[in-house]
């Protein structure tokens, strides 16, 4: 089992800036997908960014430009520095990892923070 507990949510003003951390612990695999996800009130959760343990990202569209995901190998984080911040950005913010198992991909997820961006 892997446990991921997020921090770093918020309040923050439209042009600002956050920076959620998240810690894995448990069964890490030593290649897997780390990643962070969103899902606004009323809508599906959708990808935000992931990287690779071999260090390659992706990233939505929306964020592109504004968000950068990074992560620590040695110490099984993954961080978002998310800067000029949009309402639209006003989401709970989970944290995901995803280890391959066979030929499947398993998803682990953290509990969730709150990022609300005001206009």
């Amino acid at each position: 089992q892997v446990q991921l507990v997020e921090s770093g949510g918020g309040l923050v003003q439209a042009g600002g800036s956050l920076r959620l951390s998240c810690a894995a612990s448990g069964n890490i695999f030593s290649i897997n997908i780390m990643g962070w996800y969103r899902q606004a009130p009323g809508k599906q959760r959708e990808l935000v960014a992931t990287i690779t343990s071999d260090g390659s990202t992706n990233y939505a569209d929306s964020v592109k430009g504004r968000f950068t995901i990074s992560r620590d190998n040695a110490k099984n984080t993954v961080d978002l520095q998310m800067n000029s911040l949009k309402p639209e950005d006003t989401a709970v913010y989970y944290c995901n990892v995803k280890h391959l198992m066979g030929w499947n991909w398993v998803d682990f997820w953290g509990q969730g923070t709150q990022v609300t961006v005001s206009s």
